[in-house]
């Protein structure tokens, strides 16, 4: 079996040894870059990178910059790394379509729980592979969302958290609870990421956004409609 890829970008020549080394040892292919520009060459030059761990304060190209090229060729998962993670710093970076942030100084073992994490999702095929509510559909295998005819355009994580109501349905579920499922660890941030994730992914969804019910002072709960 292939190995998965890994893409791993950082001015540091030190931090990327330390990640590179942790992430071989579990079986990874990793690639290096030291830059915003050369990692956005080896992405357009490499097939199936299937996650990349992104510096955010690098020279020539930072993070942002970064994430934001890569977003316009692919919606491959993205963990940002970065120094200090305020909440504007998080929602510009949930804008942007980043899945996880990491706060240096980190664990190495955290952050290779949480790359396991996230490439068990997208790597997984799953039996039940396509989901229908209301005039909802969801391919789980091709990342696919669509309402009626229409595909809807969603990240990573917005996809993860949409699968997660549907098969949910009829549940009342905390933002702690959806926290520890979608993002699958023990997230030490504000709860109101969920909301973030909830608004935008009600406008995509048009229509459909109403099966998404907000459970005031709770969380949420998905539930279709009866015509």
């Amino acid at each position: 079996m292939e190995k998965l890829k890994i893409l791993v970008v950082d001015d540091e020549a030190r931090m990327r040894k330390l990640v590179k080394d942790f992430l071989v040892k579990q079986e990874y292919d990793v690639i290096e870059a030291e830059d915003g520009e050369k990692a956005l060459e080896i992405f357009v030059s490499t097939k199936n990178i299937a996650l990349v761990i992104l510096d955010v304060m690098m020279p020539r190209m930072d993070g942002w910059e970064t994430c934001k090229e890569i977003r316009k060729l692919s919606k491959v998962p993205v963990i940002m790394l970065t120094a200090k993670s305020t909440e504007s710093d998080e929602l510009l970076g949930f804008n942007l379509g980043v899945d996880e942030y990491i706060t240096k100084p980190f664990s190495p073992k955290i952050l290779v729980a949480r790359v396991d994490a996230i490439l068990r999702r997208t790597s997984n095929i799953s039996k039940d592979a396509v989901i229908e509510a209301g005039k909802l559909v969801i391919n789980k295998d091709a990342h696919i969302v669509s309402v009626g005819d229409k595909n809807i355009d969603l990240s990573y994580k917005e996809f993860e958290l949409l699968t997660y109501f549907v098969e949910n349905a009829g549940l009342a579920l905390s933002r702690e609870k959806i926290l520890n499922n979608v993002w699958n660890y023990d997230y030490f941030g504000d709860a109101r990421t969920i909301d973030t994730h909830v608004k935008k992914l009600r406008s995509k969804m048009g229509e459909c956004g109403s099966y998404i019910k907000t459970i005031w002072g709770m969380g949420y709960k998905f539930e279709v409609e009866e015509d």
